[in-house]
C-alpha cells in the first residue's frame, strides 16, 4: 500500500515519468475527440484536436514546473488561463454564419475548447478529471448526436454536405436540390473535403418531404451519378 501511494505521489509531481503519463492521457483524449470529428469530414479533425490537447498540457506542466522547481514567483495558473482564451479565437475560426442566419461550426468550436480543458487537466496531474472529460465529450459528440437525430427525425430538416465528381455539374445538382421535393434554407459552394482536384462541395440545409426520412434523402442524393458522396453534417 505504501509503495502504491508512493507511485501516485510520484505521478503528481513534475518529473519525466509523470510528464510521459500526462502527455499520453492528452494524446488519448485529444485523439478520441479528434477522430470522432474527423470521420464526419470536419476541418478540425484528429491532428487539430491532438495539437490543441498536447499544447494545453505542455503549457500547464511548464507553469507548474516554473512554480515548483524553479521558484518563479507569480500565479501558476496565469499561463493556463491564456490557453482557454487563445482556444476561443481558434474555435471562432470554425464558426460560420451562413444564409438566413444559420450558424455552423459550434460543435467543432466546443470540441476544441473541451480538448484544451482536458489537456490542462492532464497537464496538471488531474488524471481522473481528464479521463472523465474525455468520456463525457465522446458521449456528447457521438452518442447524443445519434439520440438527437432519432428524437429530431420528425422535423424533416437535414444539414448535408454533398461532394460532386465534376465542377461542371454544380449548376445541374443545385437545380435538382431546388425542386419542389426539397425546400432549400441555405446553400453554399465549398472546396472539396476529399481534396480531389476536380471535385467541388455543396453545403446545404434542406427541409425534406414529410414522408421521407433523412437516411432515404441521403441515399437518394448519393445515388445521383454526379455525386461522389453525401453525408449529414453536425
Amino acid at each position: 500500500m505504501a509503495s502504491f501511494n508512493a507511485v501516485i505521489e510520484h505521478l503528481h509531481e513534475v518529473n519525466l515519468v509523470s510528464m510521459l503519463v500526462r502527455f499520453a492521457i492528452a494524446l488519448l483524449g485529444g485523439g478520441i475527440i479528434g477522430m470522432s470529428r474527423g470521420k464526419r469530414q470536419h476541418a478540425a479533425g484528429l491532428r487539430t484536436h491532438l495539437l490543441v490537447c498536447i499544447g494545453a498540457a505542455s503549457v500547464m506542466m511548464t507553469s507548474l514546473y516554473q512554480a515548483q522547481n524553479l521558484g518563479v514567483p507569480g500565479d501558476a495558473f496565469r499561463m493556463p488561463a491564456q490557453v482557454v482564451s487563445g482556444v476561443g479565437f481558434l474555435g471562432a475560426g470554425s464558426i460560420l454564419v451562413t444564409g438566413k442566419r444559420h450558424v455552423t461550426g459550434l460543435t467543432t468550436a466546443a470540441g476544441l475548447w473541451a480538448s484544451a480543458c482536458m489537456g490542462l487537466a492532464a497537464g496538471a496531474g488531474f488524471y481522473e478529471g481528464a479521463l472523465l472529460c474525455t468520456v463525457l465529450s465522446v458521449i456528447a459528440i457521438s452518442v447524443l448526436y445519434r439520440l438527437e437525430n432519432l428524437l429530431g427525425s420528425k422535423t424533416a430538416v437535414i444539414e448535408i454536405y454533398i461532394e460532386l465528381k465534376d465542377v461542371d455539374q454544380t449548376n445541374h445538382v443545385v437545380s435538382l436540390l431546388s425542386t419542389e421535393e426539397y425546400k432549400v434554407y441555405k446553400m453554399q459552394i465549398t472546396p472539396s473535403r476529399s481534396g480531389l482536384a476536380n471535385n467541388i462541395g455543396i453545403e446545404a440545409l434542406l427541409r425534406l418531404d414529410k414522408t421521407e426520412s433523412k437516411s432515404e434523402a441521403l441515399n437518394k442524393i448519393s445515388s445521383l451519378p454526379e455525386v461522389a458522396f453525401a453525408l449529414e453534417t453536425v
